[in-house]
């Protein structure tokens, strides 16, 4: 599986930006997907998740802000992130891994990252 990212870059506090991830090589029909965050200090962490059931969760930090879509029939996944602010500063990769009898399982496959920069 290939997955890359796009669209990041930077913008202003209180800002939007799109995040695109585009994937290839994927043949399992039920999956999940995710973007993971990590910030200036290196910490890592899954911030929005969605599966092929259609299911979204997200951390709190983002939670109204952000909002995580996947499209099947394109093989891409979108983040939507609105009222950014400057600790949205990092680094986003795309991952997918395996959905089995509604449950993600396995070990995550991982895009190359995009960085974001928020400035106030």
């Amino acid at each position: 599986v290939h997955l890359w990212e796009s669209g990041g870059h930077s913008a202003q506090s209180g800002g939007s930006l799109r995040l695109l991830c585009s994937f290839s090589g994927w043949t399992d029909s039920s999956y999940c997907m995710g973007w993971w965050f990590k910030n200036t200090r290196n910490e890592r962490e899954l911030i929005a998740r969605t599966d092929t059931s259609g299911k979204t969760n997200y951390v709190e930090s983002v939670k109204g802000r952000f909002t995580i879509s996947l499209n099947s029939a394109d093989n891409t996944l979108s983040l939507q992130m609105n009222s950014l602010k400057s600790e949205d500063t990092g680094e986003y990769t795309c991952a997918i891994k395996r959905r089995v009898d509604s449950t993600c399982t396995g070990r995550w496959f991982w895009g190359q990252g995009t960085p974001v920069t928020v400035s106030s």
